[in-house]
């Protein structure tokens, strides 16, 4: 857990207010992008668990391709905003390989990134009827991140603090995943963000500095499960994440259900998001107080022959918020080169939309 004390009275008295407002966004900063790379928020239930593990390219007997786009709060202006590109797909029998590329903005601060993905897998069970199958990726990537500084300071009181232009920096790094995809069960682990990092944007002549320890673990787990002899089926999961440096650590429940029909299936669901750490904070000066940072998300989608269509609203039910608005996200989705035999279990994953 990370801990921040400002005294807002002495600041005033050291610096003028455009610093003291830079400082303030660079400290949020740390909190918003501690995690290098693309941010996990509930993607990985549209369909598009490559997204987060990289060890499930090529594990679908199909291609595929997954577009999103997510933004948050309409009435805040340049609010965080995400969108993604990725692919994914199997060469031969034990090969896969993937792609990502993607833009996050949150202000003046964003970045963009690319990654590619190799991964193995290993099919455990005689032959392809029965699912028994471990996967390994590895992903490496390459990011940049922005901090627009332009127009921030006075021209007739500069401070030396700002620096009155656009600093970018790029560096490397690599994930790590394992899934383990047994009928019905699945279950997948990665590290994020392998290499020791730091952006030399974040590192002038200030007292902020970042660590090079970017690593965060994320470990998923779910089964699903069909309801008499229905065409319904149910599949709880829990997805959990730790950022290694500051011992920050949240926990995802969620309930997806399928209803499956001759060209496809239509499916929808509930996430709870919560962050294990608690957060002090104080609106009168005076008494401290904590929360933990929550998110109820719905969701709701389709797959249509080849063709998947996914939204998910995101809600933080905090007492304390930036905005009372929601998070929207849009997910498009493509797959190509579907192969004819099937595994023998009830397991969208890999299985496709029908």
């Amino acid at each position: 857990m990370v801990y921040v004390y400002v005294n807002i009275g002495e600041l005033k008295t050291r610096m003028n207010l455009k610093t003291y407002l830079l400082v303030f966004s660079v400290l949020l900063t740390q909190f918003l992008y501690a995690q290098e790379g693309i941010p996990v928020y509930t993607d990985y239930l549209s369909d598009n668990l490559y997204l987060v593990h990289p060890s499930m390219a090529g594990a679908a007997n199909a291609n595929k391709v997954r577009l999103t786009g997510r933004k948050q709060w309409f009435d805040v202006d340049n609010a965080p905003n995400l969108q993604t590109l990725n692919v994914n797909f199997r060469a031969g029998e034990k090969l896969g390989f993937g792609g990502i590329v993607y833009k996050d903005e949150n202000g003046r601060f964003s970045q963009t990134g690319a990654y590619l993905t190799f991964a193995y897998h290993l099919l455990l069970s005689k032959d392809r009827t029965d699912l028994n199958l471990v996967s390994f990726g590895l992903s490496t990537g390459f990011i940049q991140s922005n901090l627009d500084l332009v127009g921030l300071d006075d021209p007739s009181d500069p401070d030396p603090v700002i620096v009155g232009r656009e600093q970018k920096a790029g560096y490397f790094n690599m994930d790590f995943g394992v899934s383990y995809n047994f009928l019905e069960w699945y279950a997948h682990f990665t590290v994020k963000n392998i290499l020791p990092t730091t952006r030399d944007i974040f590192n002038n002549d200030t007292p902020i500095r970042e660590s090079n320890n970017q690593r965060r673990y994320i470990f998923s787990l779910g089964y699903l499960f069909g309801i008499g002899k229905g065409a319904w089926s149910l599949e709880p999961s829990v997805l959990y994440q730790l950022t290694d440096q500051t011992k920050e650590n949240t926990i995802d429940a969620n309930l997806k259900a399928y209803r499956g029909y001759k060209y496809g299936r239509m499916w929808a669901g509930l996430s709870y998001r919560r962050s294990l750490d608690g957060a002090e904070f104080t609106q009168d000066g005076s008494a401290v107080e904590s929360q933990n940072l929550q998110y109820v998300t719905p969701f709701i989608g389709a797959n249509y022959k080849n063709f998947m269509f996914g939204y998910t609203y995101s809600h933080q039910s905090n007492s304390v918020v930036l905005s009372n608005g929601g998070f929207h996200q849009l997910t498009l989705g493509y797959d190509f080169g579907k192969r004819k035999e099937r595994w023998n279990c009830n397991c969208p994953a890999v299985n496709g939309s029908h």
